[in-house]
C-alpha cells in the first residue's frame, strides 16, 4: 500500500487542472483502533475517535490527529504508521498548522488552547478561554489567529500575542468550523445554522453562502488552489462546491456523520473522518481519502 499510495501522491496534478471528481476514488487507513482483546493481535492508535486531522503544509505526505484519547499523532500517510505523538491535558477537538509548519495548534473540550512545537512536539505553551472556542486557524501568514465560538461570532487575534483585533458577528447560531483560503483571499465559516459563509479576509465582510447542507456544519476545507471548499455535518455526504460561483461539483457519499474534512496543501486528495462504528457499535478509528485516480 505504501509504494501505490507514494506514486499516487507524486502523479496527481498540481495546479490549474480541473479534476473529474467522478472518476476519482477513496483510501482507508483503519490505524486508529483500540487494542484489541484477543491475544495475537494488537493493534496500536488512538484509544478514542479521531475528532480532526490536518495535513502538514510543508510536507505533503504527512498529517496530524487530534483525538478525545488526549494524544495528537502525526502520520505518514504512505505507509499508515504513527511517527510522533504527544499527551495533552483534555479531550482534544481539533487541531490545525501554522502554515510555515512550525506550530500545530490544538483545542480540547474545556475551551483549552495549546501550541505544539513540531520540530520538538512539546507544548509550548497553553491559554484557557472563557467562553466556547470551537475551531481555530491562521491566516495564510501566520500574523492573525481565528477563533470561532459558540456565541456566533469569529475572534480575530494577533499571533503570538493572541490579542483580540477584530470581533465577527458572522452567524444567528453558534459558529462550528473555519478555513482559511489557501491563496489569502477569503476565509469560511460553519454554523449551526446549517450554512456555510465566505468571507472577504481584507475587507471582513461576508461574500457569499453556500447551502447544501440540512444540519449543522461541522467542518469546512480549501483546496490547495482555493478553488473548491468541502463542507460536512451529519448529512451522510461530504459537499464539494466551486468557491466562485458557489454550485456543487461533487458530493462523497458517507456512512456516518463527519467529524473533520481537509485538503491536501498541494493535490486534489481530500482526507476525512468522522462517527463510523463497527458491527459492535464501536468507534471504528479510521480515516480516508479521497481523489485517488485508481481504486
Amino acid at each position: 500500500m505504501a509504494g501505490a499510495a507514494d506514486s499516487q501522491l507524486q502523479t496527481l496534478p498540481e495546479r490549474d487542472i480541473t479534476p473529474n471528481f467522478k472518476n476519482l476514488h477513496t483510501r482507508e487507513y483503519a490505524a486508529h483502533k483500540k487494542k484489541s482483546k484477543t491475544k495475537d493481535l494488537e493493534l496500536k492508535g488512538h484509544a478514542d475517535s479521531v475528532d480532526q486531522l490536518c495535513w502538514d503544509p510543508k510536507h505533503a505526505e504527512l498529517l496530524a490527529t487530534a483525538s478525545g484519547d488526549r494524544t495528537v499523532r502525526l502520520w505518514d500517510a504512505r505507509s499508515g504508521k504513527c511517527s510522533q505523538q504527544v499527551e495533552l491535558s483534555g479531550e482534544n477537538i481539533n487541531i490545525t498548522f501554522k502554515p510555515d509548519g512550525t506550530h500545530i495548534a490544538v483545542g480540547n473540550r474545556d475551551d483549552e488552547l495549546t501550541i505544539i512545537d513540531v520540530r520538538k512536539f512539546k507544548p509550548l505553551h497553553k491559554r484557557k478561554f472563557s467562553y466556547e472556542v470551537n475551531e481555530i486557524a491562521w491566516n495564510t501568514t501566520g500574523e492573525l489567529f481565528f477563533l470561532t465560538t459558540g456565541n456566533g461570532t469569529v475572534e480575530v487575534l494577533s499571533y503570538p500575542s493572541l490579542q483580540v483585533l477584530h470581533t465577527l458577528v458572522a452567524h444567528t447560531a453558534g459558529c462550528y468550523c473555519i478555513a482559511i483560503d489557501p491563496i489569502g483571499r477569503y476565509f469560511a465559516v460553519g454554523s449551526a445554522d446549517a450554512l456555510v459563509s465566505l468571507w472577504d479576509l481584507s475587507e471582513m465582510l461576508c461574500v457569499r453562502t453556500f447551502t447544501k447542507l440540512e444540519w449543522p456544519v461541522r467542518t469546512i476545507s480549501f483546496n490547495h488552489d482555493g478553488q473548491y471548499i468541502a463542507s460536512a455535518s451529519e448529512d451522510l455526504f461530504i459537499d464539494i462546491a466551486d468557491v466562485q460561483t458557489g454550485r456543487t461539483v461533487h458530493q462523497i457519499s458517507c456512512r456516518a456523520a463527519m467529524n473533520s474534512v481537509e485538503w491536501n496543501p498541494k493535490y486534489n486528495l481530500l482526507a476525512f473522518a468522522g462517527d463510523d462504528k463497527n458491527k459492535y457499535m464501536q468507534d471504528e478509528g479510521v480515516f480516508r481519502v479521497f481523489g485517488f485516480e485508481t481504486p
